[in-house]
C-alpha cells in the first residue's frame, strides 16, 4: 500500500488546474464548488493569474489545497491510502484524503488560516531563511542563543533547514550560521514568520474555527508536522492543526517515522516540480516517490 502527501506553500504556478478543469467534469464542478465557498473565482487566479498573485498568502493557500484536493479526489482507480501526511499547508489536503474532512469544510478552514496568516505577517513583519549543509542541533543551538525571535520552522530533510522570525532575529542566526560552516544560507521571498511565535495572533484566530469544525475519524493515519506521529482521534488532529501554526513543520522525522512503520512507497500529489518527491528521497534514496 502507499502513502500519499500532499505539497505546502511554494507548489503554486500559474496555470496550476486548468488541465483538470479543461478535461474532467467532477473536477469542474468541484473548481465552481470552491469559487462559491470562497465567494470569489479563485479558479480564474489560478488558471491565468501572475506569480505575483499567487504569491499573496490569502491567494496561495486556497489555490494549493484547491489543486492537491481536486487531483486526489477526480483520480482514476487511486488505492486506498495507508497513510497520509502533509507539508503544512498540506496537512488539509492530507485530511481530505482521508476522509476527515469533506472538501468544502477544509476549504473554509484553508481560506480562513490564510487570513489570519496574512494578518498577522502584515501586523508584525518576519522573514525565513534556508540554511543548507548543518547540523540540526548546531542550528536549533545557534537559534536558541538570539535574544530575538527565531527558530527552527521547517526539518525538510537532511542538510536541509528553515528558520524563522523577526526579519533581525533571522539576519543575526543566517551570520552565525554562515560564519559556523554552513554551506549555505539562502533568505526566502515571503513577508512572514511562518511557524514561528510570530504567528500566535493567527493560530488564535484559526482555534476558533477548528474548534467548530466537524472532523471525522480518518479512514487511515495521518502523520501530523507538530510531532512527527501518526494520529487517528479527531480531537487530537484538530489540537495538532491549531498547534502547527507556531511549531515547526517535522518533515524530515515525518518521513523517518512512516518508514520505521514499514511505508516505502509514496505518492505526492499536485504541485509543480515534485518538491516533496526530492525532500523524500534525500531522507532516504531507497523510497519511491511517485507523481500524481
Amino acid at each position: 500500500m502507499k502513502a500519499y502527501v500532499f505539497p505546502g506553500q511554494g507548489a503554486q504556478f500559474s496555470g496550476m488546474g486548468k488541465d483538470l478543469w479543461d478535461l474532467n467534469a467532477e473536477a469542474k464542478a468541484l473548481f465552481q464548488q470552491a469559487d462559491d465557498v470562497l465567494g470569489y473565482s479563485l479558479s480564474t487566479v489560478m488558471f491565468s493569474g501572475t506569480e505575483e498573485e499567487l504569491r499573496q498568502t490569502k491567494i496561495t493557500q486556497p489555490a494549493i489545497f484547491v489543486h492537491s484536493a481536486i487531483t486526489y479526489l477526480v483520480a482514476d482507480d487511486i488505492e486506498q491510502p495507508a497513510a497520509v501526511a502533509g507539508h503544512s499547508l498540506g496537512e488539509f489536503s492530507a485530511l481530505v484524503a482521508a476522509g476527515a474532512l469533506d472538501f468544502a469544510s477544509a476549504l473554509r478552514l484553508v481560506a480562513e488560516r490564510a487570513l489570519a496568516m496574512q494578518e498577522a505577517t502584515e501586523a508584525v513583519p518576519g522573514t525565513m531563511a534556508a540554511v543548507l549543509g548543518m547540523d540540526d542541533a548546531m542550528i536549533e543551538e545557534a537559534c536558541a542563543s538570539i535574544e530575538e525571535v527565531v527558530v527552527p520552522a521547517n526539518y525538510n530533510t537532511n542538510g536541509q533547514l528553515v528558520i524563522s522570525g523577526s526579519v533581525e532575529g533571522v539576519e543575526k542566526a543566517s551570520k552565525i550560521l554562515a560564519d559556523l560552516g554552513a554551506r549555505r544560507v539562502v533568505p526566502l521571498p515571503v513577508g512572514g514568520a511562518f511557524h514561528s511565535p510570530l504567528m500566535q495572533p493567527a493560530q488564535d484566530r484559526l482555534r476558533e474555527a477548528i474548534e467548530a469544525a466537524h472532523f471525522r475519524p480518518p479512514a487511515c493515519e495521518i502523520y501530523q508536522n507538530v510531532d512527527a506521529a501518526p494520529s487517528m482521534e479527531p480531537e487530537v488532529i484538530k489540537q495538532k492543526l491549531i498547534d502547527q501554526l507556531t511549531s515547526p513543520v517535522r518533515w524530515t522525522q515525518t518521513v523517518q517515522a512512516m518508514q520505521a512503520a514499514g511505508l516505502t512507497d509514496f505518492v505526492e500529489v499536485g504541485g509543480k516540480g515534485k518538491i516533496l518527491a526530492g525532500l523524500i528521497r534525500k531522507v532516504d534514496r531507497s523510497l519511491t516517490v511517485e507523481q500524481l
